[in-house]
């Protein structure tokens, strides 16, 4: 499933501003980038995942997100270092930005 002109839209608008936003596809989602740097992807499904480890990571959970993951061919589950944005946030862009600022900081 490839993602949608208006979620690809709707996640430019929402971290507008951080700056010059850019994507680039891949495997189905969509990567979001500031100044180079990944901070957030857009999964397969619209949902909208922050790229987080450590301290950042538990923090995010303690907002409730949940951590990336996928069911493979095989059945196996996997994951990766992505939490969904916290749900406060995905209407609000001056929040949506805090918290992808949080994440650029972290990956610093």
């Amino acid at each position: 499933m490839a993602i949608s002109a208006e979620a690809r839209d709707y996640v430019i608008d929402l971290f507008s501003g951080i700056g010059d936003v850019t994507t680039r596809s891949m495997m189905g989602g969509l990567c979001l980038y500031s100044s180079g740097q990944i901070f957030a992807i857009l999964g397969s499904q619209e949902e909208i995942y922050l790229k987080a480890d450590g301290a950042f990571a538990e923090v995010l959970a303690a907002e409730g997100s949940e951590k990336f993951s996928m069911t493979r061919k095989n059945g196996s589950i996997g994951s990766m270092g992505y939490w969904t944005l916290p749900d406060a946030a995905r209407d609000d862009p001056e929040l949506a930005c805090e918290w992808a600022r949080r994440a650029l900081a972290a990956l610093a």
